[in-house]
């Protein structure tokens, strides 16, 4: 069997080290480098042609891991996303951008080797936790439903207002938004109000 060619890109030195130790182990998987932004990941899989690149989604400065992927993927590479990141917008983004498959640092070393090879062939690989959100998106489920009062404070904050003048808006408290938004985040499964935003755009939340 022909050993699977990669190209490693993530942020952390440490991490690099840890994967290159990882898939060294494999005999049917060869590292060709690691790059340690996107710009480094882009230009490195042109020069190299990996079959797969093995691609984080927050890369510090520079384009983050989804621009790199959306340009890699544009030059026919395969790109296996291995993030902690879990979200729906997180998920969506980087399958927009060509993504060939997306998993999880947490999962064990036999799931990333299958998923490597599964992506080398163009086939999709994704982490449980992510095909079930996927699956959920497709059934118009997307988890757990808003209030009203939920509802309502998202259809502000995609207006763009801050917790003060959500409040004036709503007559109620500025420490009664934050309780919501928290409760917000977690349904919608973000932890920022521009996640929280771009999910409930996603799934029509907003009026």
């Amino acid at each position: 069997m022909t050993a699977v060619r990669i190209l490693l890109c993530d942020d952390h030195a440490v991490v690099r080290a840890g994967l290159l130790a990882l898939l060294g182990s494999e005999p049917d998987i060869e590292v060709l480098g690691e790059a340690g932004s996107g710009e480094e990941a882009v230009a490195m899989a042109a020069k190299l042609k990996p079959d797969v690149v093995l691609m984080d989604l927050q890369l510090g400065a520079g384009i983050d891991g989804v621009e790199a992927t959306r340009r890699i993927a544009s030059a026919d590479v395969h790109v296996l996303v291995l993030t902690t990141y879990d979200t729906d917008a997180d998920i969506t983004r980087a399958i927009e951008a060509g993504a060939t498959g997306y998993l999880l640092k947490a999962e064990r070393p036999e799931e990333l080797f299958s998923a490597i090879h599964a992506a080398a062939q163009g086939r999709t690989a994704l982490s449980a936790p992510v095909a079930s959100r996927v699956m959920d998106r497709m059934r118009g489920t997307g988890g757990p439903s808003l209030t009203e009062r939920e509802r309502d404070i998202l259809g502000q904050l995609g207006r763009g207002l801050g917790n003060r003048e959500i409040a004036r808006a709503l007559f109620i408290s500025e420490a009664t938004v934050k309780t919501h938004l928290g409760r917000i985040y977690a349904k919608l499964g973000v932890d920022t109000r521009a996640g929280a935003v771009a999910v409930a755009k996603e799934r029509r939340l907003l009026p």
